[in-house]
């Protein structure tokens, strides 16, 4: 086995906005390499910060959404979640989208995940909160194109509802996981 050197990394030459997408731009970079020395297009989607949040009554219920998904063209199961808008914090995104989505607010929130979604061609995080607490406090307040159903499920069926494909958002999946590590003392 070889040993290969560190990746070095790249600098922006030109950034140039090929479209601005409403929730996202796509851009194109003109990039380079010092060692070894290279230049070379890439594209990234300019997307704001995310927050997905692992909601639990007191009752250890898992706070659930199912809502349409234009990508896939079916209904999904997820937790809540969104983007962060301009000069919000994560936390205060993650307490808005609960609030929106279902209805719910939470006694006690802890930040327990950050992750890259896509580090290959996307330039924002999401982070993960759990709120603790939540309970039904009032409707739901959808935007325009937002239509949510709320679901309580036992948080012992959470493995099921993942392994059976229940819940197939990735990035649920991992906020989901954030939880089962952080019950296990991880």
């Amino acid at each position: 086995m070889t040993k290969d050197s560190a990746p070095a990394p790249w600098s922006v030459l030109q950034s140039t906005e090929l479209a601005d997408c409403r929730i996202f731009r796509l851009l194109s970079r003109r990039m380079r390499r010092e060692h070894p020395e290279h230049e070379a297009d890439f594209f990234l989607l300019d997307t704001p910060d995310w927050v997905n949040v692992v909601a639990l009554t007191d009752d250890d219920e898992l706070v659930l959404v199912e809502q349409f998904r234009h990508g896939v063209e079916r209904i999904t199961l997820e937790i809540a979640g969104g983007m962060v808008d301009p000069g919000e914090t994560p936390r205060a995104a993650a307490e808005r989208e609960l609030l929106e989505e279902t209805g719910y607010v939470a006694r006690e929130w802890r930040q327990i995940g950050v992750i890259d979604p896509n580090p290959a061609i996307q330039n924002n995080r999401t982070y993960t909160f759990l709120a603790l607490g939540a309970e039904a406090r009032e409707e739901p307040s959808f935007d325009a194109t937002e239509q949510c159903r709320t679901v309580l499920a036992p948080w012992s069926d959470t493995p099921r509802l993942v392994t059976e494909g229940h819940i197939t958002h990735a990035l649920v999946v991992v906020g989901l996981h954030f939880e089962m590590l952080r019950r296990r003392g991880s």
